[in-house]
């Protein structure tokens, strides 16, 4: 495990939150040669709301025309496609389809392609219900129109941030989970408070995601947005779903919310949600019975075939929006600086962009600061079902987790990784394990025992005279 540099010691940049966008910004700045260090508070890397997303690598086609979000998502978009090869990452090709299922929805859709075409997603095109059935013979026959975008894929949402910071941990940089930003000073260089002693740093990055509005206060920052949580709840449905749905069902989106998807999951589920519900509450984010029902009823009415199949899990998320819909990013280059807030549902695809970004706005390579550096070799272990998995491969070993198939080889690598998971979330999104019909019923006391001491939050007790 990645040890802190010693006290003395001063980064070049500090990245405060290890989210989807503190990864990619942290692989970006290691890549150009600077010495980082990454700061969670969290037990684990993706602790926050990078954990729960519907994994789809956006083309921009719908984001506002002009707008940073949208030049980002592009730019994020293009580097996955860049690397995704390389290190092992998967690529769902699945395609969208916008769907309306009224007159009105169908009167909005011309206007939608217009902007796609604008925002130069050229493959946008109109079809009608018939063609429509064509690409995804699933959909329910009370389709209207719809607009077909190809270029929609899905991806592992967790598997790839993963590997920016492994990119980033081979280049020496320095990650340090369970460490919350208490405070912060800057006297020409900044001298950050944590929760695990004081750390001095040439220049601060905030990706603290829901906390960002909170981090910049303890930075001593003029507030300049405010996050407004917004909960989306999901269920995921059996394995068996896959059969009826090879194609992302977007909606009609309005004015807060693209809506309701219905989704294929590069783990052969079908992902159902999110919702869009306003909540105070940062750390919490419940489900609820007649929520997840409707979600369930929403699912069988776009696409009938999901009826009677079921539900394996579910689970809700916080989304960081802002009092804006749009990205707050902030550059403060007085103050050696730069926030990175507000960024919604995009924020998987436009991370590796947001990183580009943010390293134009810090100069440093610009100014000779830093000595670039080749990427590192790091290949992430394959967990989409489109390829071809461990257990599939020779010599796997014992079969841990049945209902997801995952080899006791694949624990033990992770476990044994560059950044090991730091409690049992961790160990489930490098893995799967635990995420499959029985949620770990039959599996976690295997699983607590392969993890003994490995884990900030151990999965069994150990009691005096033996476990």
């Amino acid at each position: 495990m990645q040890q802190p540099h010693p006290r003395n010691d001063i980064f070049d940049v500090a990245i405060i939150g290890a989210g989807v966008v503190g990864c990619a910004v942290a692989r970006r700045f290691a890549l150009a040669g600077a010495k980082v260090v990454l700061l969670e508070k969290g037990s684990d890397i993706l602790s926050g709301a990078s954990k729960a997303n519907s994994a789809i690598l956006h083309t921009g086609f719908d984001a506002p025309k002009g707008s940073l979000e949208l030049a980002l998502v592009q730019a994020g978009r293009r580097e996955y496609l860049d690397i995704h090869a390389g290190m092992n990452l998967p690529l769902v090709e699945t395609g969208a389809l916008v769907c309306a299922w009224t007159q009105d929805e169908a009167a909005r859709l011309e206007a939608i392609a217009e902007q796609g075409r604008e925002n130069g997603v050229t493959s946008v095109r109109l079809v009608t219900p018939t063609e429509a059935l064509s690409i995804e013979p699933g959909l329910s026959d009370g389709l209207v129109a719809a607009l077909h975008v190809p270029d929609e894929h899905v991806i592992d949402p967790w598997s790839a941030p993963l590997g920016y910071v492994n990119q980033a941990i081979a280049l020496g940089a320095v990650v340090l989970r369970q460490c919350e930003v208490r405070a912060g000073s800057f006297d020409g260089e900044w001298r950050l408070e944590t929760s695990k002693g004081d750390l001095r740093t040439k220049f601060v990055i905030n990706a603290a995601g829901l906390f960002g509005d909170y981090v910049d206060t303890r930075l001593g920052f003029e507030p300049e947005f405010q996050i407004k949580p917004r909960k989306g709840q999901f269920i995921v449905l059996d394995k068996a779903a896959s059969r009826q749905l090879k194609t992302i069902i977007l909606p009609v989106p309005n004015e807060i919310t693209k809506g309701v998807v219905v989704c294929p999951t590069a783990f052969g589920n079908i992902l159902v949600g999110p919702t869009a519900e306003e909540q105070d509450d940062r750390n919490r984010a419940t489900v609820e019975h007649d929520t997840l029902e409707g979600l369930v009823a929403q699912g069988v009415k776009l696409v009938p075939g999901l009826a009677h199949i079921p539900v394996t899990a579910v689970y809700a998320g916080l989304r960081p929006a802002s009092d804006k819909k749009e990205y707050r990013v902030i550059a403060r280059p007085e103050l050696n600086a730069i926030t990175l807030g507000g960024i919604r549902s995009t924020g998987l695809s436009s991370a590796l962009g947001l990183a580009q970004h943010a390293l134009k706005l810090h100069g440093g390579s610009e100014r000779g600061e830093f000595a670039p550096r080749a990427a590192p070799d790091v290949r992430m272990p394959n967990l989409a079902e489109s390829r071809m998995r461990d257990w599939q491969a020779e010599g796997h070993g014992e079969i841990v987790c049945h209902c997801e198939m995952v080899t006791k080889r694949e624990i033990e690598a992770a476990l044994n990784s560059a950044l090991p998971p730091g409690d049992f979330g961790g160990l489930r999104r490098r893995t799967r394990a635990g995420m499959g019909r029985c949620q770990g019923f039959y599996c976690n006391s295997r699983l607590a025992e392969m993890s003994s001491g490995c884990l900030a939050n151990p999965l069994a007790i150990e009691q005096e005279g033996g476990k």
